[in-house]
């Protein structure tokens, strides 16, 4: 990997270890001419890969300075879209993301550290110089959403301003369940061993480490927890 990929993924929350635990090849047949011309890099580790009509959506429109790290196999993503110039997308080692669909926008950063197992359609969104950063050891049900912004302007008729999350960072801590339509958006912090209760609303707050968080608006409705993968009395 360039020296200058590595430095653009560091700066968009990429751990060093993630990346140098595995072997990266730059991907250069079965793309257009225009991806290289244009200063783009699509880094694959070993045995991962994007489907053929993904990278097909991928490389549709033109973009410039463009860097995405690839490092497990995404047989099972639907979508995978670079909005604009300068995106940065890092699926680290044992990411699964069944039915999955990622967006990244220009100057904006998708960061996922595996692993992560997304059972169904899961959402991601980075726009408009936002940004999502996961760490590792994730579970997120079914219909999981992920959304730096409201891809919409709301106005305050008096005073002109927007009222809406522009250019926001998602940051999720290890080991986070993140329940069946759980919806995730603006600037958020969600700390580790936390869960996010069935169709709760996490926007624009801080989700304390060791808590259970329902509604919507979310709120703590019990604190001093963890949570397992086995589903044992």
């Amino acid at each position: 990997m360039k020296d200058a990929h590595r430095r653009r993924l560091r700066e968009a929350g990429v751990r060093a270890e993630a990346i140098d635990a595995q072997s990266w090849r730059l991907l250069g047949e079965g793309l257009p001419t225009w991806w290289h011309d244009c200063d783009n890099a699509l880094y694959l580790a070993a045995g991962a890969y994007l489907p053929p009509r993904v990278l097909e959506q991928l490389t549709l429109f033109p973009m410039r300075d463009v860097v995405i790290a690839i490092g497990s196999p995404m047989e099972h993503l639907t979508s995978l879209l670079a909005g604009g110039d300068r995106a940065t997308i890092f699926l680290g080692e044992r990411v699964v993301l069944t039915a999955g669909e990622i967006y990244c926008g220009a100057d904006s950063q998708v960061v996922l550290h595996g692993p992560v197992v997304a059972t169904r359609q899961p959402v991601i969104d980075a726009r408009n110089g936002g940004s999502v950063l996961v760490e590792g050891d994730q579970l997120w049900a079914a219909d999981v959403y992920l959304a730096t912004d409201d891809m919409h302007r709301l106005t305050d008729v008096a005073t002109g301003d927007r009222i809406n999350p522009f250019g926001a960072r998602i940051r999720i801590g290890r080991h986070v369940w993140l329940c069946r339509e759980a919806v995730v958006t603006g600037h958020v912090e969600i700390g580790e061993d936390a869960c996010v209760a069935m169709r709760s609303l996490v926007r624009g707050q801080k989700v304390p480490a060791g808590t259970v968080v329902a509604g919507v608006p979310a709120r703590v409705v019990r604190e001093g927890t963890t949570w397992s993968f086995d589903d044992t009395p």
